[in-house]
């Protein structure tokens, strides 16, 4: 099962979602019922630098056996809805991943789902070369001014598991379709996938589609 948490807190409890970003990988990494996790710090998702970073809100994204979810929620996450003005959550099903994640494939489909009949994610994220970041910077603005643009666009943040060079996005569509004239269509998008393969940004990239089979809260 894959579950994406993301949650605004108060100004006066930052520096506790900071320390708990780095305590809580020790839980996670010892939890035999998560097989992928990835804790996430937010931003705007325009400029993907640390201008953009947004440190109310807060993520994680986690791969655990459907079994202990409960278990799961009533501890780890409950600490974090403890001290959160609200939570955006939900459970996903993979349509299709290509690439990897931390050298993992954490995010595989048993069974063939129908994207026209759900809400969709998508998320992006990409290692990219140091070298690279200036030309990569330079190149974001127009794919975030166009994706904000796009119809069937529910909501879109940016994540990232370090300020610099793992960046990411996170993006909510009415469905399928939508989501694919944005990627596939979209003057912008398509301009930066040739940029991509043609400077070759990335020392690890991946790119992930998946129905929403619920959610609760606004992202």
């Amino acid at each position: 099962m894959i579950r994406i948490y993301f949650w605004r807190i108060p100004s006066s409890r930052i520096l506790w979602a900071i320390l708990h970003m780095a305590l809580d990988r020790i839980p996670l990494k010892r939890n035999s019922s998560i097989s992928f996790w990835k804790l996430l710090g937010t931003g705007k998702g325009e400029t993907f630098t640390p201008r953009d970073a947004d440190p109310r809100r807060w993520g994680l994204l986690v791969v655990i056996d459907p079994g202990a979810l409960d278990e799961f929620e009533n501890t780890f996450i409950a600490r974090w809805r403890k001290i959160a003005l609200d939570e955006f959550s939900a459970t996903l099903q993979t349509i299709s991943s290509h690439g990897s994640w931390s050298g993992k494939t954490p995010f595989r489909s048993t069974e063939l789902v129908n994207g026209s009949d759900h809400e969709v994610v998508a998320i992006t994220r990409a290692r990219i070369k140091w070298r690279k970041n200036l030309k990569f910077w330079s190149s974001v603005p127009p794919v975030t001014g166009a994706l904000r643009e796009s119809a069937g666009l529910l909501g879109a943040i940016g994540i990232g598991e370090a300020p610099l060079g793992l960046q990411g996005t996170f993006s909510l569509w009415r469905d399928d379709r939508s989501l694919k004239e944005f990627a596939y269509r979209g003057v912008a998008h398509t301009k930066v996938i040739k940029a991509t393969h043609r400077e070759q940004w990335y020392s690890e990239e991946l790119f992930a589609r998946f129905a929403v089979l619920d959610k609760t809260g606004t992202l």
